[in-house]
């Protein structure tokens, strides 16, 4: 009997760009296609997808991808579906509300009429060898599902991102029976959300989100300002609810909000009465009190809504003092450094901003240590893969999973690219496949690698310094003084006499320069002069031209 492989493309080893390939001979699936958004030190990048290209060679070897499941709407699982379309044209299976975030991503990607088939909660889905029975679980969008896979060797549940909240937001509890169920089949491995495994107890429920947000209302005398991800349907309907209850408006900055509420709300996911929603430019004309303004940018993404009122730059608002913001999100680890340095920004702009922990407008939509130790009992898989989490998350996880009774020869704690083998007796961790992280940098896709971010981490430390040299092409002596431009280095005008010995430097070079490359020798020589001089090292150029 073959056996079943999983390669994780994304996901496992950082938060984010989720993407998982099954593979069993050459019958192979695909679960999620997410994003991840760029670390502060990722100069200039709009965000990364994973690196699928492993699961392109496989199919130009004859594995055949017989559908792409995605489990919930949220970036991080269905961001990167434009262009792993572009080189996977397998068909998309999602629910109601998924799949309508999904077409807004494919219509724009140009991939408006591929097959996207949609499936509620406990259907089950023929993929090939795959027969994978779909089932609810919360978390911190509607309409997300787990997975149980039923391969050739035996079933293997995928949690997806959950909690096991008992009282959500669309009264709509995880399907514990489901899983029971499972666990009565036996399963044969279990892949599980890791992101909380090194936080105690339970993640609060939804719910206490509305006492939160009934607080702040009730106390804020100006506008308020609502910052969450664009695709968390159900904190819009509790930010819609709440402004009803004090007689406000609502108006919505970001063009994926407006998208996805648009999408949601055709869907019945969202109950926006039809005098609630107001434009932007009607909501300039209102008295403060009476005006709640929805964004994204809880990341401190500079181009987003709010990193643009934070740094005054958005051109339809300002944020005014007595503006109350709501960050209605935590952030995801790498991006605290922004997120704080919003904060601060909006701080200094005279807005009060309120955030967790000074008031609880945001919970996490993924179990904590309790729940994942529930998770397992209730599973009780024969092999454990924590998934979805930095490496100390998995670690935390396989600890978990430990405790209730699992072996550890039967865990597994991987990286992005490790294949994994399963058959109905054993689990072993193979090599890694080739990959890395693929940049999104404005229309270019993975032209961006290693070597650009380290020059652009060069460029944004100690600039640049260009020498322009001309010579002459007989006597190869210079015609006049070499030209020194600077940016991000020094400021030529105050540091006459660093460039008078750049200057200087050239003409010795030159002077004494018989044969090799003269712009390499006068680029090594300004580059010790400059490092010896301020022990900074800037991107050195040098341009000779012969007249």
């Amino acid at each position: 009997m073959q056996p079943l492989r999983l390669i994780p493309l994304g996901g496992l080893g950082e938060i984010g760009k989720n993407m998982m390939l099954f593979e069993h001979g050459d019958d192979g699936m695909i679960v999620d296609v997410g994003i991840m958004f760029p670390e502060n030190d990722m100069l200039g990048i709009d965000y990364i997808i994973p690196d699928f290209q492993y699961a392109v060679d496989r199919i130009q070897e004859g594995l055949t991808i017989h559908g792409i499941v995605v489990t919930h709407g949220h970036e991080d699982h269905t961001g990167a579906i434009g262009h792993v379309l572009d080189a996977i044209p397998a068909p998309v299976y999602a629910t109601s509300l998924t799949a309508g975030l999904l077409e807004v991503k494919m219509r724009q990607s140009g991939h408006a009429d591929h097959p996207l088939h949609v499936f509620k909660a406990g259907d089950t889905l023929a993929l090939g060898p795959y027969s994978v029975e779909t089932f609810h679980v919360c978390h911190s969008i509607p309409d997300g599902v787990g997975l149980g896979i039923n391969t050739p060797i035996g079933l293997v549940v995928h949690s997806s991102d959950f909690k096991f909240d008992h009282t959500p937001v669309d009264g709509w509890p995880p399907d514990f029976a489901k899983l029971a169920e499972f666990s009565q089949r036996g399963v044969l491995a279990l892949l599980s959300d890791s992101t909380n495994a090194d936080r105690e107890g339970w993640t609060p429920s939804e719910t206490v989100i509305d006492a939160a947000f009934d607080s702040v209302f009730q106390a804020a005398e100006g506008r308020i300002i609502v910052a969450t991800f664009a695709s968390l349907i159900s904190r819009i309907q509790q930010v819609a609810t709440a402004t009803q209850r004090y007689g406000r408006k609502m108006a919505v900055a970001g063009f994926s909000m407006a998208e996805y509420i648009k999408v949601a709300t055709r869907l019945g996911y969202l109950n926006l009465p039809k005098d609630l929603l107001i434009s932007i430019d009607q909501a300039k004309q209102m008295a403060p009190h009476q005006v709640v303004i929805m964004a994204t940018g809880t990341q401190g993404e500079p181009s987003a809504v709010l990193g643009r009122l934070a740094w005054g730059s958005h051109r339809q608002l300002e944020v005014e003092p007595g503006d109350t913001v709501i960050m209605s999100a935590h952030p995801i680890p790498g991006n605290e450094e922004l997120v704080h340095r919003t904060i601060n920004k909006l701080i200094q702009r005279g807005a009060n901003v309120i955030y967790d922990p000074i008031a609880p407008v945001h919970v996490s939509g993924h179990a904590r240590r309790e729940e994942l130790k529930l998770l397992l009992n209730l599973i009780r898989p024969k092999f454990f893969i924590p998934v979805h989490g930095e490496l100390r998350h998995l670690r935390q996880h396989s600890l978990l999973a430990q405790q209730v009774g699992i072996p550890a020869e039967h865990i597994a704690v991987v990286e992005n690219g490790t294949e994994i083998t399963l058959t109905p007796d054993s689990l072993t961790v193979g090599e890694r496949v080739p990959g890395g992280y693929v940049f999104v940098d404005g229309k270019g896709v993975g032209d961006v690698g290693p070597i650009v971010m380290r020059d652009r981490e060069i460029l944004g430390r100690d600039g640049f310094v260009t020498a322009l040299v001309l010579i002459d092409k007989d006597t190869r002596e210079l015609v006049e003084p070499p030209e020194i431009i600077s940016r991000g280095f020094v400021y030529l005008r105050e540091a006459t006499d660093l460039i008078e010995m750049a200057q200087e430097l050239i003409e010795d070079v030159v002077a004494d320069h018989s044969k090799g490359n003269l712009t390499t020798a006068i680029q090594d020589a300004l580059a010790k002069m400059f490092y010896n001089e301020t022990k900074r090292r800037p991107m050195t150029f040098a341009f000779v031209r012969e007249v």
